[in-house]
């Protein structure tokens, strides 16, 4: 009985013993429990944020604008005689070289003034002739006194009057036979034929105006006969925007591209500005050259033109997320070395996309508060955090976090 009884009284001695570790237990995990939520509640109240810094811009400021390419030289040419097109000989695309014949024109009515010209010519050559015979003989006759003084000086007169008939004949076969060659159109210089608005029969006249042989109404349209360009270097323009204009000068150069080749970068070099501000535009023109040996590039193709041009160095660069606007302006707000904030007025440059050109305000050593919360104050104590690759809502992040350790401090409390 006695050993029964003493196994009964350890029974409850050890179930005691277990109850009072037990109860012990729970007593020190809802304490630490507790702990832990007021070391994160404070933790949670002091706000977090991100760092970002000021950087100094990049050394070239660039922009894109669209130009217009252009042929070195390149005239339209057009009739000086009138008559019908009597055979073309170089269609569009042709090479030429200077002097080329391009077109013959048959002009019946100017053959005819032409020969009328010589003839009348040879006619007043004649009379000329006449007149100096007849001079002469008035001369040789004056020791004689067979004619008076007043005939002689009629005779020599006429003589001299004839001579400038003469003269006057040459010069107006001169000019017909100018005309003449105006018959021939012929290339101005090397190039290529980038027009032909003519066929064979096409009446044409001094004006410009071309009857087609094809039209049935007879009717007439103002046009040039040929366009040659001459494209072993182009000209490319283009409209630069104002507060571009004072970059522009001779030693720059412009990345180009054309539709026609996307993966091709052609170089073009300044060549002169018209120093004059359009006002409708606020643009002024800018003339580059490109060389154009291989004539891959036409005259007329639209053109996207890349212009770099040195800025200032003392302008940084901060992300655009990092501005703060309120009653003060436009301002950063920026931790000290005892993790408080602390704001600092801004003086912004340009606004770009992603990015915000600073004159005045920070330096590369400032640590800049990016995505600040609208509830940050003056001297607030901050904690600072890494956000993740690619994310700036880290606070958010680290908020979330505290919030679900709290959360679950308080389910393993209650």
């Amino acid at each position: 009985m006695n050993t029964i009884r003493s196994g009964k009284h350890m029974t409850v001695i050890w179930a005691l013993i277990l109850l009072a570790g037990y109860l012990g237990y729970q007593f020190y995990q809802r304490w630490h429990n507790a702990e832990t939520l007021r070391e994160l509640t404070l933790e949670a109240a002091i706000p977090t944020v991100a760092l970002t810094s000021a950087t100094l811009g990049e050394p070239n400021e660039s922009i894109t604008l669209p130009g217009t390419v252009d042929a070195w030289y390149q005239a339209p040419i057009y009739a000086q005689v009138s008559g019908y097109v009597k055979m073309w000989y170089k269609d569009y695309g042709a090479h030429v070289k200077k002097g080329d014949k391009l077109a013959e024109i048959a002009a019946p009515a100017l053959d005819a003034q032409f020969a009328q010209a010589k003839a009348d010519l040879e006619a007043q050559q004649a009379k000329y002739n006449l007149a100096v015979v007849t001079a002469k003989r008035y001369l040789a006759m004056r020791e004689s006194h067979a004619v008076s003084e007043q005939a002689i000086s009629v005779q020599q007169a006429n003589m001299l009057a004839e001579k400038a008939q003469v003269n006057a004949a040459k010069h107006n076969v001169s000019n017909f036979e100018a005309k003449m060659r105006f018959k021939t159109i012929v290339a101005p210089y090397d190039g290529i034929v980038t027009r032909r608005n003519i066929n064979v029969g096409d009446y044409i006249n001094n004006e410009g105006y071309i009857s087609s042989s094809s039209a049935t109404d007879g009717s007439a349209t103002m046009s040039d006969l040929f366009q040659v360009a001459d494209i072993h270097k182009m000209r490319l323009f283009i409209s630069v925007p104002s507060p571009f204009a004072r970059f522009l000068k001779p030693s720059m150069t412009a990345d180009v591209t054309v539709p026609q080749f996307p993966n091709r970068h052609f170089t073009a070099e300044f060549l002169t500005t018209a120093n004059g501000i359009d006002p409708n535009t606020r643009t002024v023109v800018a003339e580059f050259t490109i060389e154009n040996k291989d004539h891959v590039l036409w005259p007329g193709s639209y053109a996207t033109v890349r212009i770099q041009a040195p800025v200032d160095q003392n302008v940084m660069s901060i992300p655009s997320s990092a501005m703060v606007f309120d009653d003060k302006g436009t301002q950063v707000a920026t931790v000290t070395e005892d993790n408080r904030i602390h704001f600092k007025p801004i003086t912004v440059s340009k606004i770009l996309d992603a990015t915000v050109e600073v004159m005045e305000g920070v330096t590369a050593s400032d640590r800049i508060v990016n995505n600040p919360s609208a509830a940050l104050l003056e001297g607030d104590e901050v904690r600072i955090v890494t956000p993740a690759p690619g994310y700036d809502n880290s606070q958010t992040e680290e908020k979330k976090d505290h919030g679900e350790a709290a959360n679950q401090a308080v389910v393993d409390h209650g």
